[in-house]
């Protein structure tokens, strides 16, 4: 499918999440999200609370055979840690972004367009891409809406 919004530039406040950040193959990140979502959710019920927004993956790199990623829940205060479950935060600050609606695996022409889009308006990415979920395996790939964020300078 494709981008279902347009491309804009929004100044957001630092959200803290609980999130595991690690690194992983590109082939196994689907399992990898399914089963962090499980222990944080687990935990935020331990803890008695609930989410802040919808759940997110920070990619940190774009090493396919290793990448650097943070899998997580955005909440509304700061909760300490538990084993591999670390606190930390999303950070405020200007952001592109945009809407993508299909398979999470068919994001990369949105990816492009949203790069070539931050160049042209002579702005900068900072590296780090955000894909936050608003839906899941319950419906078909391409039905799946995610929001694209990058931190921009």
């Amino acid at each position: 499918m494709t981008r279902v919004s347009n491309i804009e530039i929004l100044s957001r406040s630092e959200q803290p999440v609980l999130s595991i950040r690690t690194t992983t193959k590109a082939r196994h990140l689907p399992e990898l999200i399914g089963e962090s979502y499980r222990k944080i959710a687990a935990y935020l019920r331990e803890c008695g609370e609930i989410l802040a927004d919808v759940p997110f993956v920070a990619y940190h790199n774009t090493d396919m055979r290793n990448i650097d990623v943070e899998i997580g829940f955005p909440i509304s205060k700061t909760l300490p840690g538990k084993e591999e479950i670390m606190p930390s935060f999303i950070p405020g600050g200007k952001v592109a972004l945009c809407m993508y609606l299909g398979a999470h695996g068919d994001m990369e022409p949105t990816y492009k367009e949203m790069a070539s889009w931050v160049e042209e308006n002579g702005l900068e990415a900072k590296g780090i891409a955000y894909e936050h979920y608003y839906n899941g395996t319950e419906f078909s790939e391409s039905k799946l809406l995610t929001r694209i964020v990058m931190p921009i300078e």
